[in-house]
């Protein structure tokens, strides 16, 4: 663990930046809001996922032993209706979006959480989390015989958002609402149980000491969060948009189980926008990432352009920010295979690591507030642009190389945008090539020379010509 730098991150519900401190020494549990398999995820969606797995890596690199878990939505009023539309079961609508979402993550270079439940697999949990709330007093059955949890009773209702609960306008009616998601400057009931309605659920039901129904959406997260990693959360993560009404309403329902605070740190992620405007389909500028790739955009480079913009600063798309970001990546991947290709034994010169040195305490400091990832990455475009000054002037040392390396390597334990796969480099026939290239230039038979460069091209190389004496690069 670097122990001499403290982690501060900024908690949505102090409205600061706090030193992080854990429940357990050196132990951080996560939960982290996973994507409701409705649809494709779309990369509004995976600007958060991204910026979740720096959190993570982060809290890696710095030594702590991380439990996260990423719910599943598969049953919400959205799935129900993608079911009932595609005249298929719950099960058969949701899994091809499941399955894609995995591959997405894994083409975004984003790791593996340690526990991703569904929530169709926690139903007897979330009917037992039922039972005590009434039990407690702060649940109720409602005529429409649906089950509901009485914000009334929580007092502290609205601490997170901070929001009044008396300043919030109330729904028309019994102030109740069945649905999973309400308006931003609305407060009501919330339904936990929501009684089976033929019309709109079609064959989705659970049956339960309640009647057939299904679960609420928050309470969902609530069941599975304080199954899987207990009562209190050392941070709770998602996008600015869940602050409310569902991370509010996670508290109420988790506090007014357990009696204990439920989350110690809270961080969301700003949104993103494209063309300086919300992201909809109505709209034509609706991207996911399968639309990106198809117009040849790899994973590295739109895991670069999500990253690069700090979680709470809202994030604006554009394919000239995405070509800018495949640009700036491309340079340190760049810059990367050239260290590797000088890399050797010996001794590093006192100027390398003392470049070396301000490299990692910069970045070092960068993450350690707040996840500054720009700062951060700066540190890196930094080092590089001494190192290749250092390398032009020919005096750094192949140790110097393999150090410039190692340092990268544990950059990228955070940053996920380097290949360390070693190149077998170039066969002995185009090394040949270079050199009769060299020969043909040397007596100005640019044609033949011209000739020897484009079959270079065409097996994968170009030619750098550098004060060291030219070398082939991989294309």
């Amino acid at each position: 663990m670097i122990k001499e730098i403290p982690i501060r991150f900024f908690n949505t519900e102090t409205r600061k930046k706090e030193i992080f401190k854990t429940l357990v020494p050196n132990e951080v549990k996560i939960y982290t809001c996973g994507p409701t398999v409705y649809d494709f995820a779309h990369i509004g969606n995976f600007r958060t996922y991204v910026f979740e797995d720096i959190l993570r890596r982060t809290l890696k690199y710095f030594g702590y032993t991380v439990q996260q878990v990423m719910n599943i939505t598969d049953i919400d009023d959205k799935t129900i209706r993608g079911s009932m539309a595609s005249n298929q079961t719950i099960f058969e609508h949701t899994q091809p979006y499941k399955n894609a979402f995995f591959i997405d993550l894994k083409t975004l270079g984003i790791e593996q959480a340690e526990y991703y439940p569904q929530a169709t697999d926690y139903i007897p949990q979330m009917i037992d989390f039922i039972k005590k709330l009434l039990d407690r007093g702060v649940a109720y059955r409602s005529s429409d015989k649906s089950i509901y949890f009485s914000i009334s009773k929580m007092p502290n209702y609205g601490r997170l958002s901070h929001l009044k609960l008396s300043e919030l306008k109330v729904g028309a009616g019994d102030a109740r609402v069945a649905f999973d998601e309400y308006e931003k400057d609305h407060a009501a009931d919330f339904v936990l149980w929501k009684f089976y309605d033929e019309e709109k659920d079609g064959q989705v039901y659970w049956e339960s000491p309640f009647g057939r129904g299904r679960p609420g959406w928050h309470l969902e997260c609530s069941t599975m969060a304080t199954e899987i990693l207990g009562e209190t959360l050392d941070i709770h993560v998602g996008a600015v948009d869940n602050i409310f009404p569902h991370h509010e309403n996670e508290i109420a329902q988790s506090e007014a189980m357990s009696g204990k605070t439920f989350v110690h740190t809270w961080l969301h992620s700003e949104h993103l926008l494209v063309n300086h405007k919300k992201m909809s389909k109505s709209l034509g500028n609706f991207y996911t990432l399968r639309d990106l790739q198809k117009q040849g955009y790899h994973g590295s480079e739109i895991r670069y352009m999500l990253m690069q913009t700090h979680y709470r600063t809202q994030m604006n798309f554009t394919f000239d920010g995405l070509n800018g970001a495949r640009t700036s990546l491309h340079r340190l991947i760049d810059f990367m295979h050239r260290m590797q290709e000088h890399a050797g034994e010996g001794e590093t010169t006192s100027d390398c690591r003392q470049n070396l040195r301000k490299a990692e305490h910069h970045f070092n400091q960068a993450l350690a507030d707040d996840l500054n990832i720009s700062l951060a990455l700066a540190s890196l475009f930094d080092l590089t642009r001494e190192i290749n000054i250092a390398y032009d002037r020919g005096v750094l040392t192949p140790a110097d190389a393999n150090a410039v390396v190692e340092l990268f390597k544990m950059f990228n334990l955070v940053l996920n945008i380097f290949d360390f796969k070693t190149d077998e480099g170039p066969s002995t026939e185009l090394i040949i090539l270079m050199k009769k290239r060299k020969q043909a230039r040397k007596e100005k038979n640019f044609k033949e020379a011209d000739r020897l460069r484009d079959e270079i091209y065409a097996n994968g190389y170009e030619i750098e010509d550098t004060p060291n004496g030219s070398r082939l690069k991989k294309m």
